[in-house]
């Protein structure tokens, strides 16, 4: 069964010749269409576009979105914890901006240095944090 999604206000994330990896600088590439469609069959994506260029798909469910929604199909979720101790959100910049994990890592950062944060925080300090 194919689900059809037209008008979309923004589809993001939408590469027609995707990288296997996007890493440090190529992360601020966002991939944009606007008033776009997309295409979905077997829990795949098999096409999209700026809604110019649709074609009407037979035997399909259509969602039009009237240029109220965005979508943003190929996000992965990076995971976290509720008990941390201490923000990595200054690596994820430095990652944006072409750090490599190792230099990260060299600076003080990384998950070594999360590990010892966690084993130096009190219970009673994860449990506020938390």
């Amino acid at each position: 069964m194919k689900t059809v999604f037209i008008n979309i206000k923004e589809l993001l994330k939408a590469e027609k010749n995707p990288l296997r990896l996007h890493k440090g600088e190529e992360m601020q590439k966002i991939g944009r269409i606007e008033n776009a469609y997309l295409i979905i069959e077997d829990d795949k994506i098999i096409d999209f576009g700026k809604m110019s260029d649709y074609q009407p798909v037979e035997d399909a469910d259509i969602i039009n979105l009237h240029n109220e929604k965005l979508i943003l199909p190929a996000f992965v979720d990076s995971h976290t914890h509720i008990v941390y101790a201490g923000s990595r959100e200054k690596e994820f910049v430095d990652k944006i901006r072409g750090l490599s994990y190792e230099e990260i890592a060299r600076r003080g950062g990384g998950i070594l240095n999360s590990s010892k944060l966690l084993r130096q925080t009190s219970e009673d300090e994860l449990y506020e944090q938390a």
